[in-house]
């Protein structure tokens, strides 16, 4: 395992740190699933082995499995695991509506994981109207207590809004890191590159979310990218090219992938125990250049399904249905796309339900113009 120094506060940190926003779930009688119903044991084993196999990072949040993925944590690290690793966790600051509410949802996270003190503390998903409304609630003060008695030793902050707010984020105050979204399609997005460089530079450490773009880098790869990866003289998936290009960045301290089985965890464990800063060749730059523009050619919505718009209050889908709308496009498969939105049409679950009421757009972290990119998503998909 590859380890690097989280910015300025000096701790050594795997490079691969397990995200919990993806843990295997349980099987309904009905063969259905429940994203808050995890499957405990097998969820405890996994990051258990992963620990065992070298990873020191773990990243959660308050929300992650409607408020579960904290708890199974806590349990995983008993028997001595808390001692091995930097437990990450998330203030969800949607939910703080008074500044009671810093020390009441810190408390309850500290008990859900069972541990006295959380390594590295963060502002979830910040961007500007939030952070001005924090900042007004008196968020700093409450980080400067965390820190001085001792529940949190780090903190740091999550973002999804355009580079000049992560700039005045930034600067605004003494942070041991922040997370950002970064992947070979996102070069320019949100923080992009530049604001890694830029957070670096001042000594903060940087973690990567989203390094696969929710899945879609590894999943049923086209075509004509899979052939153009298939050019190299050494065998590698996509998912490892995604990761080695993160990788080659010396500012990335850690680059969360969310797992959710040991094949997973053990192709992760294999992929970053050979990486390391500026590893790459020109040829493999040029050839990861060209997949880029062959990529950016095919998405029409630059969904990561990371269901903050959901649950819908008319129900509708909205991740599955851009999920769908992008395997046209992507894929080449229309007619699997189109027979999977049957299903949920017969759910009333479809782009037809929207009422256009904006609540997804307000929590959309990629901004996304949801309500029209519905509409399209509608007239493509519907038979």
């Amino acid at each position: 395992m590859e380890y690097r120094v989280m910015g300025r506060c000096g701790h050594s940190v795997s490079v691969f740190g397990i995200g919990t926003m993806r843990l295997p779930l349980r099987i309904q009688k009905d063969g259905s699933t429940n994203y808050g119903s995890i499957d405990e044991q097998k969820a405890i084993d996994m990051i258990r082995q992963g620990i065992d196999q070298g990873v020191n990072y773990i990243d959660t949040a308050y929300t992650y499995h409607q408020g579960n993925s904290e708890r199974v944590l806590g349990k995983a690290l008993k028997r001595g695991y808390r001692e091995r690793v930097n437990i990450a966790t998330k203030l969800p600051v949607w939910k703080v509506k008074s500044a009671d509410d810093f020390d009441r949802i810190l408390n309850e996270q500290l008990e859900k994981l069972q541990v006295s003190s959380i390594d590295f503390y963060l502002l979830h998903a910040l961007s500007k109207k939030p952070w001005q409304r924090l900042k007004e609630m008196g968020v700093l003060d409450f980080l400067n207590r965390a820190r001085q008695d001792g529940r949190v030793k780090h903190v740091g902050f999550s973002f999804h809004d355009q580079l000049p707010v992560f700039k005045e984020i930034v600067d605004s105050y003494d942070w041991d890191m922040c997370q950002i979204q970064l992947n070979l399609l996102d070069e320019e997005f949100q923080a992009g590159v530049a604001g890694m460089r830029y957070a670096a530079d001042k000594g903060l450490g940087v973690v990567v979310m989203e390094p696969l773009r929710g899945g879609a880098l590894a999943q049923k790869v086209p075509a004509d990218i899979q052939a153009h990866w298939s050019q190299y003289r050494v065998n590698r998936s996509p998912a490892e090219w995604a990761f080695r290009w993160l990788a080659n960045f010396p500012e990335v301290s850690v680059i969360l992938s969310g797992i959710n089985n040991l094949e997973q965890l053990n192709e992760n464990v294999s992929i970053f125990s050979k990486t390391s800063p500026h590893m790459l060749t020109t040829e493999e730059s040029d050839l990861i250049n060209q997949v880029q523009m062959l990529y950016r050619e095919k998405i029409k919505v630059g969904c990561t399904g990371c269901q903050y718009c959901m649950p819908c209050p008319s129900h509708v889908d909205i991740p599955e249905i851009f999920r769908l709308y992008n395997q046209v496009f992507l894929y080449d498969d229309l007619a699997s796309s189109q027979t999977a939105y049957q299903e949920l049409i017969k759910q009333k679950s479809d782009a037809s339900q929207c009422v256009a009421c904006g609540q997804c757009e307000s929590l959309c972290p990629q901004n996304l113009s949801i309500i029209e990119k519905l509409a399209e998503a509608d007239d493509v998909l519907r038979t």
